[in-house]
């Protein structure tokens, strides 16, 4: 790797910035498999049929409802070992009575009926981005339908991608207002963004929060049976089982759904058979319970301390919003069908057996669920209760894998390691939140050693989430579905009514304990929002400090500079125009590739892009320069790996775009005023139709510099191919067709991509160092030159996360005064 070192504070003034805007303008052509125009019409969805006719592919979706146990439901399913526990921890010790705790279990039923089942299971899941689901997929929803999004370099092109929107395909009048005044102020779609972000931060409290309470309140029953045993000996074991849940998850959610998916089961069916038991011996009275008439009674007879309870009341739909943040991983009709025929009947049945024996058990709340199971059995639900409440924490982290995947695709969080463990798109490991969230949930379940107090953090997280869910799918009834306002505003009214209800309770009790969630999730929304100001600071640094391209062109084609063999790619945000960064490297080294292409990776909001439409080529200047451009999309849920032909794939792409430019002039250059070629999708299939004949050579090592005459880079070759033996690979090698009868021109064009290819790759990327401006604010400079360059040094690096060969890196030092 080699770096030049500039300092372009005062190397900016000498190029007029630019006042482009970021949205491009360009058009687009297809080129299909054939070399072809052709697209999946608007409107529908990759695998659209499936997900219509889920019993066209019913043994696909009963295994991943066989998984979606061990993986979603866990959490939602051990919620009885606390929740009975909870509700009458606090003052509504003094109501233990039959009617009351009737009550209870009415405000049990009704709240896991109407909120995971109706709200979640009915509707929020029908609300999946192509088959992802969480906050983030309805706000990416709501960005591709109405102009919402802040991402900085979108462009017209996106919105021609196959999957970019699906349902309705015309426009709703009653709508139009709403969506104006939103698209017109861009503080509403910052405040948007940012109750996205605080809801996905809640998420990841929660996936703190979980496993310790789930733990602890599962090894109390250790306790109850084996009185020696002191409560720290409780906290140490609990402590061990939280390492080994953490140590697992690099096996990845397929090996871990299949692996706990059993336990789940089991549990499930167990706590059902305990329930009825129960509910035939202690009182079957109790099926009374059922009518909402003893929701009245219990709020007669306990008044404002019924209300506090509600925070208790809650816990029994906790994990509810994992249910939706999981859908990537899974499917919505293999949830639906685990929910409402075996998790939704289970989790009844279990709360009416321990009402049951409350009502004739008066003060047995501390400890309901084990004082409930019969002596026989004690031991082996014991050891099924442990196991279980293991896995009911796999699904809040899971999901929190999920949301900082999404939020590190969309610009909102450093570069992490994604690990993808999986065939199935969605599954995947991120090591560097996985230990965080270890060490996090050890000083949780060391910190407090009550699960009373976790309870109220857990609860106030959990419900904040569902009532930022409420709002978001208000907004995507109105503006995707496009139905009426009166419906959307039902829809949200209805809802907040029910969840603001808990939502205050649970807000009372941030003294005791809930403050944890809100302290979690603020320092996490602080590190989302310190690294989207400091990304978007410098894609606007770079925009408005762009190089004339009338500049380059007036130094001609060799651009007053010596052009030595092979390819220069030029890595920036820009999707338009020419970075600073080229001038600032052709400066203090007047020399460059013959070939220069302008890469782009970016994210577009949507959670997968076809590999048939990754690539947008075009050209950059006139002919005789050799400029090209190619931008490179990726959806917040692809997979950003080094499949190790991406060198390959784009020389094949370039050769593609030039031989359908001289089929097509409109797509030349020199009629386009900006001097800013169109653009054009390339297929990026190697057996597609091509001007250049592929060959494959047997594996041997490939690296970009290895027909260099130096003996310097020669040596640096061989020994960077004897510290990575795993970097052999098929070479793939191109050459012309001796009588093809095309174009001179184009013929020459692709000579001399051929020829660079074979002289090698560099990489050329911008080494920057982002400060505020001497004149910034002292809040400013904080936020910039501490926050987020603390973030950026110890996050992965850019070449790392785009998987560019560390020996053909070429590094550009610049400090961006922002």
């Amino acid at each position: 790797m080699y770096q030049v070192g500039i300092n372009n504070e005062e190397d900016s003034l000498e190029h007029p910035p630019s006042l482009a805007a970021g949205r491009g303008q360009e058009s687009i052509d297809t080129v299909g498999k054939e070399g072809q125009s052709g697209k999946v019409p608007q409107g529908m969805r990759k695998n659209e049929l499936p997900s219509k006719f889920p019993w066209m592919n019913i043994s696909r979706n009963l295994v991943l409802a066989y998984q979606s146990l061990g993986v979603v439901y866990g959490d939602l399913s051990t919620s009885p070992l606390y929740v009975y526990r909870s509700i009458f921890a606090g003052k509504l010790q003094d109501y233990q009575t039959p009617e009351v705790i009737f009550g209870a279990f009415s405000l049990i039923f009704w709240t896991i009926t109407l909120i995971p089942l109706l709200k979640y299971v009915f509707i929020v899941l029908s609300a999946d981005d192509n088959g992802e689901g969480g906050s983030f997929a309805l706000y990416s929803l709501l960005c591709r339908h109405a102009k919402f999004g802040l991402l900085p370099n979108q462009q017209a092109a996106d919105e021609e991608l196959s999957s970019y929107k699906y349902g309705y395909s015309g426009q709703s009048t009653s709508c139009t207002q709403l969506k104006r005044f939103l698209e017109k102020h861009k503080k509403s779609r910052t405040i948007l963004l940012v109750i996205v972000l605080l809801g996905a931060c809640m998420v990841i409290g929660d996936g703190v929060l979980t496993p310790a309470m789930s733990v602890i309140s599962s090894m109390s029953g250790i306790q109850a049976a084996a009185e020696h045993l002191t409560h720290d000996g409780v906290v140490f074991l609990s402590c061990i089982i939280l390492v080994g849940l953490f140590a697992l998850q690099h096996v990845g959610t397929h090996k871990v759904g299949f692996l706990f998916a059993p336990i789940v089961l089991i549990w499930l069916i167990s706590i059902m058979i305990i329930g009825l038991y129960n509910t035939c011996i202690w009182n079957p009275k109790i099926v009374s319970a059922l009518s909402p008439y003893y929701i009245i009674k219990f709020f007669k007879e306990t008044g404002k301390d019924g209300w506090i309870s509600l925070g208790g009341v809650l816990l029994s739909v906790a994990g509810t919003e994992a249910m939706y943040a999981d859908l990537g991983h899974f499917s919505a009709f293999s949830m639906r069908i685990t929910f409402a025929f075996v998790v939704y009947p289970c989790l009844v049945i279990q709360y009416m057996g321990q009402a049951a024996f409350l009502s004739k058990n008066i003060g047995s709340s501390p400890n309901s669920f084990y004082s409930s199971i019969p002596d026989r059995v004690y031991w082996p639900v014991f050891v099924i209760a442990t196991l279980a409440a293991i896995v009911g924490s796999q699904s809040i982290i899971t999901a929190t894998f999920s949301i900082v995947k999404q939020c590190n695709s969309l610009g909102c969080f450093p570069r992490v390691k994604i690990v993808h463990t999986s065939k199935h798109k969605g599954q995947i490991y991120v090591p560097e939140i996985n230990w965080i969230l270890m060490i996090l949930t050890l000083v949780v379940a060391i910190g407090f050693q009550d699960t009373t107090l976790i309870g109220n953090a857990y609860g106030l997280a959990c419900m904040t989430v569902m009532f930022i869910t409420t709002f978001l799918m208000t907004l995507v009834i109105i503006f995707v579905w496009q139905r009426s306002v009166l419906f959307a505003a039902s829809f949200l009214l209805f809802f907040w009514f029910i969840e603001g209800l808990y939502l205050s309770s649970a807000a009372i009790k941030a003294p005791q304990g809930g403050w944890v969630s809100l302290l979690l999730s603020f320092i996490f929304l602080a590190v989302m929002l310190v690294w989207h100001y400091g990304t978007r600071k410098k894609y606007k640094y770079d925009l408005h400090n762009k190089v004339p391209l009338k500049w380059i062109l007036g130094l001609g084609p060799s651009l007053g500079i010596v052009r030595v063999p092979g390819i220069g790619l030029i890595y920036s945000e820009l999707v338009t125009g020419v970075p600073p960064i080229f001038s600032h490297f052709v400066t203090n080294l007047p020399a460059f590739h013959n070939v220069v292409v302008f890469v782009c990776v970016k994210s577009v909001p949507l959670p997968y892009v076809s590999s048939d439409e990754r690539f947008l080529i075009g050209r950059v200047g006139p002919r005789p320069y050799r400029m090209y451009r190619c931008i490179v999309r990726y959806g917040y849920k692809d997979a950003q790996q080094d499949d190790g032909n991406f060198e390959d794939l784009l020389v094949q792409s370039l050769a593609e775009f030039i031989q359908m430019e001289a089929v097509e002039p409109q797509l030349s250059s020199s009629d386009s005023p900006s001097l800013d070629g169109r653009m054009a999708v390339i297929s990026t299939n190697l057996q597609s139709n091509s001007p250049l004949i592929i060959s494959d050579e047997d594996f041997e090592t490939c690296s970009t510099i290895q027909s260099s005459k130096s003996l310097t880079l020669q040596s640096q070759r061989f020994s960077y191919d004897d510290e990575n033996p795993d970097n052999k690979k098929r070479r793939v090698r191109f050459n012309l067709p001796e009588n093809s009868g095309m174009d001179p021109e184009v013929r020459d064009e692709l000579l001399d991509l051929v020829q660079a290819k074979e002289a090698g790759v560099a990489y050329i990327m911008g080494h920057s160092y982002v400060k505020a401006r001497r004149s910034s604010s002292c809040w400013k400079k904080l936020v910039i030159d501490v926050a987020y360059s603390f973030l950026r040094k110890n996050c992965r690096g850019s070449a790392v996360a785009l998987n560019i060969p560390h020996i053909s890196l070429i590094e550009v030092g610049m400090i961006y005064y922002v």
